[in-house]
């Protein structure tokens, strides 16, 4: 799973240096900076894999929500808070999408970039929905979902992509505006200081 963001982009040039094939997959959930993160992508992934991205469109799941991912908040005239940004089982619906598309292909293991952030107070970015849902995949359907960066802060997660050579600058990770970053939602402000930190 990959969005164009810092961690993900960072997945994927771990698992290149690992020498571990993969798919990258994209996600239209509705998200309204879809094309900015899928332009990112393409731009920013490993070369070998740009022409691999496959795009999986789920964007009728949300089509009725009011998650200002899902619609464009207006900063001038709306103050944006955690709990706005809300999209319901988002997490859910990506790890198991991702766990069937896996599976109906003979591929075993799924990959997300998922950190240690002090922002995903949702109740499917825990550590114990996590785990659960890995013993869920594991014992029916036997797929593995490996998370390398799962206990690890932004910054941790941003020295490794310098390590790597990651283009982390060129990633995009807001989630308030759909194609220049806000520096005030928690994407922006854990990008920010991990980037203060390095």
């Amino acid at each position: 799973m990959t969005s164009g963001g810092m961690d993900s982009t960072t997945l994927a040039y771990w698992l290149l240096n690992k020498g571990i094939e993969f798919i990258p997959l994209f996600f239209n959930y509705g998200q309204h900076c879809k094309e900015t993160e899928l332009n990112t992508l393409r731009q920013v992934l490993p070369e070998k894999y740009k022409s691999r991205i496959k795009v999986l469109d789920i964007s009728c799941v949300f089509e009725n929500s009011e998650s200002l991912l899902i619609k464009e908040a207006d900063l001038w005239n709306e103050e944006v808070s955690h709990e706005d940004l809300y999209v319901p089982y988002r997490s859910l619906l990506l790890l198991t999408t991702a766990a069937a598309f896996a599976q109906s292909g003979g591929i075993n293991t799924i990959y997300s970039g998922f950190i240690n952030s002090n922002h995903a107070k949702e109740i499917d970015c825990s550590s114990e929905f996590f785990n659960k849902l890995e013993g869920i995949f594991s014992n029916y359907g036997g797929i593995k979902m490996a998370m390398p960066f799962r206990y690890m802060s932004k910054y941790e997660v941003a020295k490794i992509g310098l390590e790597l050579k990651v283009p982390i600058a060129n990633t995009f990770s807001c989630q308030v505006f759909s194609d220049i970053p806000c520096g005030a939602c928690p994407n922006c402000v854990d990008r920010l200081e991990a980037f203060k930190k390095l």
